[in-house]
């Protein structure tokens, strides 16, 4: 009996979509033997490593599947009154902000902490002039959804150099960093794929990217155990 190499238990991890179903997060591409599972002639039966989280808003035990999806009749596809998938650039005298609305999570990094550059209500939203350079690089690396990437001169910088992970976000999407491979899925104008959120309550017109109506419907996570064994 074979086990996979440490080189193969390193890579890079993907995520499925599985139709009308949950995120399928692949940890190991490398079939290996489920212990204590064997088929009739003694083989071990193998597969590969990976864990099912819910993306329906349903489960009762967050962030894992635990079928609610077949029971609430959960459908995959996104809506045709979606934010338009088109992005924007924004120049000034030495950056430019490209922006997707279409893919934006609204976290509210940028609109929280940059309101003199990110502006609510106001035409055009963003002002590429109003802080310095800096401070609005600082800012776009915080946004989640890959919504916001910036230029200096004539080079994009849309990526960041993160090892892969996916964020449980409090009440909110996953948080996909690290370049985890979304596959079979057409990203958004101008969107990274280094890092992007998901959708975690069902609600998205955007389906699977995450387009902020958690806030919308008031999408929230169970309490933790420590809480509920209080009460």
């Amino acid at each position: 009996m074979t086990f996979p190499t440490t080189a193969l238990m390193n890579q890079t991890p993907k995520i499925a979509c599985l139709p009308n179903g949950p995120y399928y997060l692949l940890n190991d591409m490398t079939a290996a033997p489920v212990p204590n599972l064997r088929r009739a002639n003694g083989e071990p039966c193998a597969t590969v490593r990976g864990v099912a989280l819910c993306r329906c808003g349903g489960s009762r035990n967050k962030p894992f599947c635990d079928g609610t999806h077949s029971l609430i009749g959960f459908k995959d596809q996104g809506s045709a009154n979606a934010t338009p998938n088109r992005r924007e650039s924004y120049a000034g005298k030495r950056i430019t902000v490209h922006d997707n609305r279409g893919i934006c999570s609204h976290a509210g990094f940028c609109t929280d902490r940059l309101k003199s550059v990110f502006r609510m209500g106001t035409e055009p939203w963003i002002d590429a002039d109003g802080a310095s350079a800096e401070e609005i690089i600082e800012t776009i690396k915080k946004c989640p959804s890959g919504a916001l990437s910036y230029s200096i001169g004539k080079v994009e910088h849309r990526d960041q150099e993160r090892e892969p992970a996916v964020t449980v976000t409090n009440d909110g999407p996953y948080a996909i960093t690290g370049g985890i491979e979304l596959m079979g899925v057409t990203f958004g104008d101008g969107a990274s794929k280094e890092h992007y959120t998901l959708c975690r309550c069902g609600a998205s017109k955007n389906k699977p990217f995450c387009d902020g109506t958690h806030w919308q419907i008031g999408f929230r996570d169970p309490p933790p155990k420590s809480r509920m064994e209080k009460k």
